[in-house]
């Protein structure tokens, strides 16, 4: 099924054309080498406009992380021009310019279709560097990235569209093709500036920097938007959330990130049309979780995401132990978590996505684990079972990558040991290489009441000893656990006799 095709985004019209005089952004605001980017590609005879965020939020007097060009020259016609340049992108064809850390993303103005099969290129940027996200283990990366593509990609091999859509592709590459569903499968065939206009999802978003004069085109009543800090999507909103759902995510990421208000036709259709993100590609939503929580503003994320039925949809389980006891520990933990995660990313610290699942699933698994017995409450095996079915629960909807599913799964499994510290095992466990994210998860469980504080202090002071002093304070937990019993070599650290090892057959 395809949209009316009066209804179908058109060409926008004349842009308002903002000269330098009577808007805000100076060249002195604009990275020197996004406007290299820029005078290289008009000197290579291409229009060259600063696009999106960037030009927000100068407007809004804010710092932009990054600056985004758009041009009427191909990525291959932009590669050319830049020595320093590499094409990327399956779902998109875009180039990345380099500078040193600097990476200057350049987009082809777009129409209505993707390239065909044969004409994309290999891989996607990763979404752990554009939110400044640490890896945890970066000998797996490479593998668990390329299987992500390649999820992202089976969506739509698994989910062919219908006949008549699947037709006209064949017959006209140019045409959109959407699934049964109205939600677009390929839309990026190349055109002019006043088509690519239509692809922007916010009207504050749609402004565009002509370096040809330093003026502003504004074709959809961005300035105003800016100007009254609203939030509103570009052409219908139904038809909009129908083409690409995720459209809802981003509005509640704007919303938490802006402070901006959605306006009441943007709001409106997001309680319907919700459910619609159960069909989106779960890679999709795992990179749309780390920019929801991981780029400063992750607690606003999950009150707007509670506020708005979204949390529900993308993690059913995190929302009914959440629901289930409002304001509890689990929820105050979650909370707590975040605002420590933004302070980091605002202190330009970096951050990482197994604390931040670590968080999101402590409520599900801690669940599971309480309706086992008491006594089996603190057994590894009981903690690993707990989470292996949090992580499947939530794999439903959101891919979780194995390199942070396990680190999730050690950062609970090594809580039993630092709650209990056990004589000289206490100096293996801190050389272990999830111990201090999992020393970070005590800290902040002990914050909200779920652990003493004493025990806390002494792994704090513990660190921040010399070896000397590390043993003495082991020498002392000895102590105060008192004499062995059973005779020498028959105790074990807790007093408890110790069993004697059977020698093996030969």
């Amino acid at each position: 099924m395809t949209p009316d095709s009066d209804a179908s985004p058109q060409p926008a019209g004349s842009p308002r054309i903002i000269p330098r005089a009577e808007h805000p952004i100076s060249r002195k605001q604009i990275s020197s080498n996004a406007l290299r980017v820029l005078y290289r590609l008009r000197e290579e005879g291409h229009q060259a406009f600063l696009v999106g965020g960037c030009l927000r939020d100068l407007m809004l007097g804010v710092t932009p992380k990054d600056f985004d060009v758009a041009t009427s020259a191909r990525p291959e016609q932009v590669k050319r021009c830049f020595r320093n340049c590499r094409l990327i992108g399956r779902r998109f064809r875009l180039a990345h310019v380099f500078f040193g850390h600097e990476i200057i993303e350049v987009a082809t103005f777009r129409a209505a279709s993707a390239p065909l099969p044969g004409e994309e290129t290999e891989d996607d940027p990763d979404i752990l560097l554009e939110v400044g996200a640490s890896e945890d283990n970066p000998e797996s990366a490479a593998a668990e990235d390329a299987a992500r593509e390649r999820d992202a990609e089976g969506d739509e091999a698994e989910s062919p569209p219908e006949e008549g859509s699947r037709e006209r592709s064949e017959r006209d590459p140019g045409d959109r093709l959407f699934d049964d569903g109205g939600r677009i499968l390929r839309d990026n065939t190349y055109g002019s500036i006043e088509e690519d206009v239509w692809r922007r999802d916010f009207a504050c978003n749609g402004l565009y920097y002509n370096i040809e004069d330093f003026s502003l085109w504004d074709y959809v009543g961005a300035v105003d938007d800016i100007k009254a800090r609203r939030l509103r999507l570009i052409g219908d909103p139904e038809q909009r959330y129908r083409e690409d759902p995720v459209r809802m995510l981003r509005a509640a990421r704007f919303e938490a990130k802006l402070g901006f208000s959605l306006d009441p036709a943007t709001e409106a259709p997001i309680a319907e049309h919700r459910d619609l993100l159960t069909e989106v590609p779960a890679a999709r939503l795992f990179d749309e979780t780390l920019k929801l929580f991981l780029t400063g503003h992750g607690q606003r994320s999950l009150e707007v995401l509670r506020r708005r039925g979204l949390l529900a949809v993308l993690y059913p389980g995190v929302e009914r132990c959440l629901a289930s006891q409002p304001g509890g520990l689990v929820e105050q933990l979650l909370v707590a978590g975040l605002e420590n995660t933004d302070e980091r990313v605002s202190a330009g610290k970096s951050v990482t996505p197994t604390f931040l699942f670590t968080l999101l699933l402590y409520g599900p698994i801690a669940a599971y684990i309480e309706k086992q017995p008491p006594e089996k409450w603190s057994d590894v095996g009981t903690i690993l079972d707990a989470c292996d079915a949090a992580l499947r629960e939530a794999q439903k909807r959101v891919t979780i990558p194995k390199r942070f599913s396990l680190g999730v799964r050690d950062m609970f499994a090594l809580q039993p040991q630092l709650e209990r510290p056990r004589s000289r095992r206490v100096l293996r466990l801190i050389e272990q290489p999830r111990f201090r994210a999992a020393y970070d998860l005590l800290l902040l469980r002990a914050r909200v009441g779920m652990a003493p504080q004493e025990l806390v202090d002494w792994w704090t002071a513990l660190q921040a000893a010399d070896p000397d002093g590390r043993m003495q304070m082991v020498l002392a937990l000895e102590a105060a656990r008192g004499p062995r019993s059973g005779g020498s070599g028959e105790g074990g650290e807790d007093g408890a006799p110790r069993r004697r090892r059977r020698r093996r057959r030969r």
